[in-house]
């Protein structure tokens, strides 16, 4: 696993629309393993992929890095229940965004309240790069994906 980003496959992101993604979104390029993972906010409410729901653990790991990156601290990830019992996963900053998570959406719970995953400290990395990619950098990035 690549101590930087939390992957076992460094190219594995983006999942959804990668090549339009890679094209048009801010990206944390691990300076480890080369990962691109996006951290583009959204213009309307500044929110970054991060902010939202994933449907497995192992998903919401891919983007734990750019949360821990963006709020400089180890951000956990919690799983959320809703209440007809379906199970998602969102990373929050600390147990208090949790908390007011919850206040705002009765209707979920969080059994543990605490993460089930998170990095035990925050670290910088010297060779980590935030930035578009060019057009030779995206191709590149998509054939090696193949």
């Amino acid at each position: 696993m690549c101590q930087e980003c939390y992957s076992e496959d460094p190219r594995i992101t983006p999942l959804l629309k990668p090549l339009e993604c890679l094209k048009n979104h801010t990206q944390y390029i691990c300076g480890t393993c080369g990962r691109c993972i996006c951290i583009e906010k959204e213009p309307k409410r500044g929110l970054q992929r991060w902010n939202f729901p994933f449907k497995s653990l192992d998903i919401a790991k891919l983007y734990l890095r750019t949360a821990d990156y963006t709020m400089k601290t180890n951000c956990g990830i919690y799983e959320i229940e809703n209440d007809k019992g379906r199970k998602s996963y969102k990373i929050f900053v600390n147990n208090e965004d949790l908390y007011i998570y919850l206040q705002k959406n009765n209707q979920k719970k969080c059994v543990l309240m605490q993460p089930i995953y998170q990095k035990s400290q925050y670290l910088e990395f010297p060779h980590t790069q935030v930035r578009k990619l060019t057009a030779v950098e995206v191709d590149t990035y998509i054939a090696k994906r193949n």
